[in-house]
């Protein structure tokens, strides 16, 4: 049996911005990351109606699989105020974005700073508990699925291509370590267990150009799906869980794989 430890806990408020990172966190069954993805800056013409949300398409939004310039702007929202402090260049510039003017203000810089070419500047969106999820179209128990990535994985890979991953680019919640290298690929229906929580794995997360983007950077210098799949024939890294028993994690915490 492989003893697991929890590495990083991390949750996106805003879909495509900069990630939260946690020390805990406190889950209920059935039920995402509490303030994950709840809001989004849908781009022109995307359809999402705030009063009938539906699941859409990831490139409907401001995200890193369309715009690698994302990467270099780094945010801070609080879930709570709905203050959006973004830092560039140095500087911070900070939006209330319960405010309608505010709101439009903040997209307008935001579509400047990455220099997006749609029509119009994007909407800032929410309709709790609707999450912007990327596999929210699957299904309602996937729009409220977790993302674990396995660090022994990202590091395999990087042994294989010869250059360093940092899991950064793949943006998961919960990354562990203690699993052999893509052993969960092949653990769907298995659940990993830390002290109360226990999180049923329900499918490989297939990925997509987002990754090619180094978060450090801001530039696409690595192709990572097409090399996942020229090296193993798939383009898989990382799982989707989702919270069979509810409960607290932390970084640090250690736990267990059961069959």
């Amino acid at each position: 049996m492989n003893t697991l430890s929890i590495v990083r806990l991390n949750r996106y408020p805003i879909k495509g911005l900069s990630a939260e990172p946690m020390h805990t966190v406190t889950l209920r069954a059935g039920e995402g990351i509490p303030g994950d993805r709840l809001f989004g800056f849908a781009r022109y013409n995307s359809g999402f109606d705030a009063q009938n949300p539906q699941p859409l398409p990831k490139d409907r939004f401001v995200v890193l699989l369309n715009e690698a310039a994302l990467a270099g702007v780094k945010t801070n929202f609080d879930t709570e105020t709905q203050f959006l402090e973004i830092k560039v260049s140095g500087k911070t510039h900070s939006f209330n974005m319960q405010a309608p003017e505010d709101r439009v203000n903040a997209a307008s810089f935001l579509s400047s700073e990455i220099d997006l070419k749609d029509p119009e500047p994007p909407n800032f969106v929410s309709s709790a508990p609707h999450r912007f999820t990327d596999v929210s179209v699957v299904s309602p128990k996937m729009m409220n699925a977790i993302s674990v990535l396995n660090l022994t994985s990202v590091e395999k890979l990087g042994e294989q291509l010869n250059a360093e991953i940092h899991p950064a680019r793949f943006r998961a919640n919960i990354e562990i370590e203690g699993l052999p290298p893509f052993s969960e690929l092949d653990a769907v229906g298995s659940v990993l267990r830390f002290g109360d929580v226990e999180l049923k794995i329900l499918s490989r997360t297939k990925r997509c150009a987002a990754t090619e983007v180094n978060p450090d950077t801001a530039e696409r210098d690595l192709k990572i799906p097409y090399l996942i799949r020229k090296l193993m024939g798939h383009m898989d890294m990382g799982v989707y869980v989702e919270v069979a028993k509810g409960g607290t994690l932390s970084v640090g915490q250690t736990g267990e794989t059961l069959n």
